[in-house]
C-alpha cells in the first residue's frame, strides 16, 4: 500500500467517472466529507454458536464508533466460526482447521474487493486469530487484531473449572471415580459467561503470540471478555489502527522474522498450545517470512516456561492478567537476552519501548509468573520430535510430564472414534502406545483436535502411563505423554500408516526421538504394499481441502503450490 492516505479507497471513491461507486457508497452513509477518509475494514467474528464469540458484537460496536471518532469510515462485515469446544470429538471437528481457511479467504476477499485501507478484525475462537493474521500478512495493508476476550472460570467445589474440566470429568465418570451428579454439576459450572477457553489453550496462546508480535495492543490477550477494560482496550485499538494508516505502517513491517520469533519465545514461556505451531508456520508463509518446524526446537531450548498455567499448571488465563500479563512475561524474556527489542508494534513504538515501564521481576505476591531464576521448566515445553515415524517431524508437548521416555506396544486405531471408545470401554492398558490415523490434514479431512480421547485418559487415570501419537492435532487443552502433528501423515503413505498392532514404539523425547522399533526392510516391505485409501469426501469444502492443503509440517497451509 502507498504510504499517502487512502490511495486504495481512492479509486472508488474520488473521481466522476467513479461516480456508481459513489452511488453505493452514499447509500450505506458516505457524505461528500466521508469520500476523503479512509476506509477501514472492520471484520466482525461475532457469532452466537459459542461463547468464544458471543460478546464480540459489543466490541465490534465500540470499535466501528471508535474508527469513525478517529476519523475513518469503518466498513464492518462478518466472519465465521466454528467452535472447537462443541464440535470436539464429532465429525464437525473436521471443518475447525478448515474454517482458518475460510476466515483467512473472507476477510482477505471483502477488503481487497473493497480496496479498504486498513483492518481492524475481532475474533474470539481458535481460528479466527490465525485465520485473521493469515489475511493480515497476505494482504499488507495497516491492521490489528482484537481479541474477544478470555472467559472468566467457572468453580465447582473450591475449584477453579474450564471447558476441559468436562471432558476429564467423561472419564472419571467412565472410570467409576465420579458419580451422574457429579458429572453434571461440572458440566453446568465450567463455562459461566462469555469468553475463549480460560486456560493457556490455542485461543489464549494465539492471542498471547498476537500481543507479543506487536500486532495487539499491550496487556489485550489476558483480558476477560465481560470486564469493561476489554471495551475501552478495542476503542484504544482502532484509534491506534488509523493512525497506523496515516503513517503507512503495514503489517509486514510489523510481521517480521523478528516479531515471529518474539511471538513464539512467548509461546513456550507461556505454556501455549501445540497448535501455536502449525499456525505460526502458516502466518509466516503469508507473510513471506523464513520460517520452518525447526526453529521452534531452536527457540524452545534456550526459553524457560515461566508461567503456571492450565491444563498442566494451575492457573488461567485471568489470574495471568492479574500478575502482569504478557508484558510483564515479554520484560523478563527482554532484560535476559531472548526478545528483539527493536522489533516495531502496532502502536508505532518499538517492544522495548513499550516494555520501558514494566518491572523486571515479577511481583512477589503472585506465583502465576514464576521468578526468572525459579523457572516451572528450564526450557520450553514444545518439543520437535522426528525419527522414521515422522521424518518432518512431530510436535509434542512436553511440560507436565512425568515420564519423557516410553517404549510400548502399539495400538492402533483408525480414527478418533474408535480410540475414544476403547478407553471408555477400559481395554487400554498402562504402557500402550495408542496410535491414531488419518486424522491428518488430507486424511481426516481437517486434522481433528483429539481432546476427548486425551481427556477420558487424564480422567481415567492412564496419564502417565499410555502415550498418544497422531497425525491429527491436539486441543490446547491437552495434556500428557503426547505427540501430535506426525508427519507425512497417513493418507500419504507416512510411516504412521505402516504402523501395525503390537509392534513397539519409543517416544524419547530427551532425544527428541519418534521411532518405530522395526528393521528398514521390514519397513521398506510394508511400504511396498501400502495404498492410499479413497477420498472420505469427494465434494464440498472438505474435499477441496483435501485437496489444496499442505503437509502439517508446512502448516496445513492451502496455497503452497498453486
Amino acid at each position: 500500500m502507498p504510504d499517502n492516505l487512502n490511495q486504495r479507497s481512492q479509486v472508488v471513491t474520488q473521481g466522476v467517472q467513479r461516480s456508481p461507486n459513489r452511488a453505493m457508497l452514499r447509500a450505506t452513509g458516505f457524505t461528500d466529507a466521508d469520500f476523503k477518509k479512509p476506509i477501514v475494514g472492520l471484520a466482525n467474528g461475532y457469532s452466537t454458536i459459542t461463547p468464544c464469540n458471543m460478546g464480540i458484537n459489543v466490541l465490534a460496536q465500540r470499535a466501528e464508533s471508535a474508527l469513525r471518532q478517529a476519523g475513518s469510515m469503518p466498513q464492518m462485515f462478518g466472519t465465521i466460526t466454528i467452535s472447537d469446544g462443541i464440535s470436539m470429538g464429532t465429525e464437525g471437528m473436521k471443518y475447525s482447521l478448515v474454517s482458518r481457511e475460510v476466515i483467512a479467504d473472507s476477510i482477505e476477499t471483502a477488503c481487497n474487493g473493497q480496496s479498504m485501507d486498513g483492518v481492524l478484525a475481532i475474533g474470539g475462537c481458535d481460528k479466527n486469530m490465525p485465520g485473521a493474521m493469515i489475511a493480515i500478512a497476505r494482504m499488507n495493508i495497516p491492521a490489528i487484531f482484537v481479541y474477544g476476550g478470555t472467559i472468566k472460570p467457572g468453580h465447582y467445589n473450591g475449584k477453579d473449572l474450564t471447558v476441559v474440566s468436562s471432558f476429564e470429568a467423561v472419564g472419571q465418570h467412565s472410570a467409576g471415580k465420579i458419580d451422574d451428579e457429579e458429572l453434571m454439576n461440572v458440566e453446568r459450572q465450567a463455562c459461566p459467561g462469555a469468553g475463549s477457553c480460560g486456560g493457556m489453550f490455542t485461543a489464549n496462546t494465539m492471542s498471547s503470540a498476537f500481543e507479543a508480535m506487536g500486532m495487539s495492543l499491550p496487556y489485550s490477550s489476558t483480558m476477560a471478555a465481560e470486564d469493561e477494560e476489554k471495551a475501552e482496550s478495542t476503542e484504544t485499538s482502532a484509534f491506534f489502527l488509523v493512525e497506523a494508516i496515516r503513517k503507512g505502517l503495514r503489517s509486514r513491517d510489523i510481521i517480521t522474522r523478528q516479531s515471529i520469533e518474539n511471538a513464539i519465545s512467548v509461546i513456550m514461556a507461556v505454556g501455549g498450545s501445540t497448535n501455536a505451531v502449525l499456525h505460526f508456520l502458516a502466518i509466516a508463509h503469508a507473510a513471506g517470512v523464513e520460517l520452518s518446524i525447526d526453529d521452534f526446537e531452536i527457540i524452545r531450548a534456550r526459553v524457560p516456561v515461566l508461567c503456571d498455567l492450565k491444563p498442566s499448571g494451575r492457573y488461567v488465563a485471568t489470574d495471568l492478567h492479574q500478575a502482569g500479563g504478557i508484558p510483564q512475561v515479554m520484560k523478563m524474556l527482554l532484560v535476559h537476552g531472548l526478545l528483539h527489542g527493536d522489533a516495531m508494534t502496532i502502536t508505532g513504538k518499538t517492544i522495548a519501548e513499550v516494555l520501558a515501564d514494566v518491572p523486571e521481576t515479577p511481583r512477589t505476591n503472585q506465583d502465576v509468573i514464576r521468578p526468572w531464576e525459579n523457572p516451572m521448566y528450564r526450557e520450553g515445553h514444545l518439543a520437535i520430535l522426528k525419527g522414521n515415524l515422522a521424518e518432518e517431524g512431530a510436535v509434542a508437548k512436553i511440560s507436565g510430564v512425568k515420564i519423557p521416555k516410553i517404549s510400548g506396544p502399539a495400538r492402533v486405531f483408525e480414527s478418533e472414534e474408535d480410540c475414544l471408545d476403547a478407553i471408555l470401554a477400559n481395554k487400554i492398558n498402562p504402557g500402550d502406545i495408542l496410535v491414531i490415523r488419518y486424522e491428518g490434514p488430507k486424511g481426516g479431512p481437517g486434522m481433528r483436535e483429539m481432546l476427548a480421547p486425551t481427556s477420558a485418559i487424564i480422567g481415567a487415570g492412564l496419564g502417565d502411563k499410555v502415550a498418544l501419537i497422531t497425525d491429527g492435532r491436539f486441543s490446547g487443552g491437552t495434556y500428557g505423554m503426547v505427540v501430535g502433528h506426525v508427519a507425512p501423515e497417513a493418507a500419504v503413505g507416512g510411516t504412521i500408516a505402516l504402523v501395525q498392532e503390537g509392534d513397539t514404539i519409543t517416544i524419547d523425547a530427551p532425544q527428541r526421538l519418534l521411532k518405530l522399533e522395526i528393521s528398514d526392510t521390514e519397513l521398506a516391505e510394508r511400504r511396498a504394499k501400502w495404498e492410499p485409501r479413497h477420498p472420505r469426501y469427494t465434494t464440498g469444502v472438505l474435499a477441496k481441502y483435501a485437496k489444496l492443503v499442505s503437509s502439517s509440517s508446512l502448516g496445513a497451509v492451502t496455497d503452497l503450490n498453486l
